[in-house]
């Protein structure tokens, strides 16, 4: 019933202002001009002449002209105070009708909350001191025909947030705050990694064979060539081809493209960080996050290295935490350094926690699920985990030392995977062997690559000199920095069920 009110109610209102356009349109008013040139911001009046009494301003001779969305209104007859915010902030406007004529005023008056307007005039300050323009001229830029959500109570379902983002961030400058940061961060990443003789990089989108990492993809068809082709879940491959070709120091910031679940944490279209580097080690870009991610809070946070993400404190003070599997797994998941060898042991645990597996799954796998279940959301500061068992990561560089493990780490803040990085693999016969025991042993229910990429392992036959990779969830990054609950808060226009008409 309510839902039927306001949907009456609004049907009412978008009426009410198309007959207002309407009307303006029979005065000769052009409802969408395109001669408007950039005003003045907000931000930028507010920043000089807040501090500027009456007396201050009246001497000023300069007229000033903004532009942007009323979104309040206050008429009292033949004057009005309104709002209208840019892209910086609000500026409030007092109109008169003796001062911009009866005519105009008549116009003005027909100005919705939600329509975007230029304003010019002078600068003073009201009797509460609010700085504001009184307007000698205010023009229609672009006429609203939908009304904006109820003032008091905004923008609130989430839903309909994600859905229509337009209307979340006219209404929540909080999560224009929370892109900005984004952007910010994005280029933050990029000065870090050309300030260190990184080379950015772009590689395909669309492939023949799907590499670099297992995961579902999606699927589409080349109608020229008559080829089914994938989006890539991972850049990896293509990426160390570069390093074959002594392109030593290289970086991508892009999507990848994932045909898998929707939650708080994933998005099958995502941006991910990879880097490359020769002549270095797993153990080398530990050093190297640890130095991004400082360099990224003390820029964002006025050279502070703490944070608060969910109501906790996270501290990005190095050295940072190390810990192996084996040994996060026995201290933080309980579980004794006998029984991880048991994989009956194992496969007991999984089923007394309910971890969905299918009988089938291997040592390390085990250990990576248990891990998921005990370990990850425990891990609030920054920590490194490391040696990761081979069969889960086909494309890591053995330990010299335990054969049975690699030289790779993934990063954890805040209870979940921030990063995953490893010395390469750059031996052909090892790479080639794994290749073919990952196909072996692809279940029905596991999207490993269904293919071998062969020009991959000749690329490692020329040569790839001895490196070190690692990929960064850029979203996950931004939810950090952000202190956003879910990936949806820090993607513009996240994939969502269409809703059924």
């Amino acid at each position: 019933m309510a839902d039927n009110k306001k949907q009456q109610s609004e049907s009412v209102i978008i009426k009410q202002r198309r007959q207002k356009a309407k009307e303006l349109e029979e005065l000769g008013i052009n409802l969408y001009p395109n001669n408007v040139k950039r005003a003045e911001i907000a931000s930028a009046i507010h920043k000089i002449y807040d501090s500027y009494d009456n007396e201050a301003l009246s001497r000023l001779e300069l007229s000033f002209r903004v532009a942007g969305r009323i979104m309040a209104l206050r008429r009292f007859g033949k004057a009005t105070f309104f709002d209208i915010h840019d892209h910086t902030g609000k500026m409030q406007i007092h109109v008169q009708r003796d001062t911009i004529g009866k005519e105009e005023y008549k116009i003005f008056k027909k100005f919705d909350i939600g329509d975007i307007v230029e304003a010019q005039g002078k600068l003073f300050k009201t009797k509460t001191g609010e700085l504001t323009i009184e307007a000698e001229k205010v023009r229609l830029v672009t006429k609203s025909l939908y009304p904006l959500p109820e003032k008091y109570h905004g923008l609130t379902d989430k839903e309909l947030r994600y859905r229509q983002r337009y209307l979340d961030l006219i209404m929540n400058p909080e999560v224009r705050e929370t892109f900005r940061k984004r952007s910010k961060i994005i280029q933050l990443v990029r000065e870090y990694f050309t300030s260190n003789g990184f080379l950015e990089v772009e590689t395909p989108m669309m492939q023949t064979i799907v590499g670099g990492a297992t995961a579902r993809p999606f699927v589409t068809h080349h109608n020229a060539l008559d080829i089914d082709l994938f989006l890539r879940i991972a850049p990896e491959l293509s990426l160390k081809r570069l390093l074959v070709g002594h392109m030593d120091k290289v970086f991508e910031l892009n999507r990848n493209f994932r045909n898998e679940g929707i939650s708080i944490q994933h998005n099958p279209e995502f941006t991910m960080l990879e880097f490359y580097e020769s002549y270095a080690t797993y153990e080398d870009l530990i050093i190297r996050t640890e130095e991004l991610f400082e360099f990224i809070s003390k820029e964002l946070n006025s050279e502070k290295l703490v944070i608060n993400y969910q109501g906790k404190e996270i501290s990005f003070k190095r050295p940072w935490k190390k810990m192996t599997m084996e040994e996060a797994l026995i201290e933080i998941g309980n579980i004794s350094k006998e029984d991880l060898k048991n994989r009956e042991k194992l496969l007991s645990y999984a089923k007394e926690l309910e971890i969905p597996i299918s009988g089938q799954e291997s040592t390390g796998k085990l250990w990576a699920k248990l891990f998921d279940e005990l370990v990850e959301p425990k891990l609030i500061q920054p920590t490194f985990i490391t040696h990761y068992p081979i069969d889960i990561s086909p494309l890591a560089r053995r330990n010299e030392q335990d054969p049975n493990v690699t030289d790779r780490f993934e990063l954890f803040i805040a209870g979940r995977e921030i990063a995953n990085a490893f010395s390469e693999l750059n031996d052909p016969r090892d790479q080639l062997a794994r290749f073919e025991e990952q196909i072996k042993n692809r279940g029905d229910d596991e999207e490993i690559p269904p293919e071998i990429d062969y020009d991959f392992v000749r690329a490692l036959e020329i040569g790839m000199p001895p490196a070190a990779g690692e990929g960064i969830g850029i979203d996950r990054l931004v939810m950090l920095f952000t202190d956003s609950a879910s990936i949806r808060d820090v993607i513009l226009f996240p994939l969502l069920k269409p809703i059924q008409k």
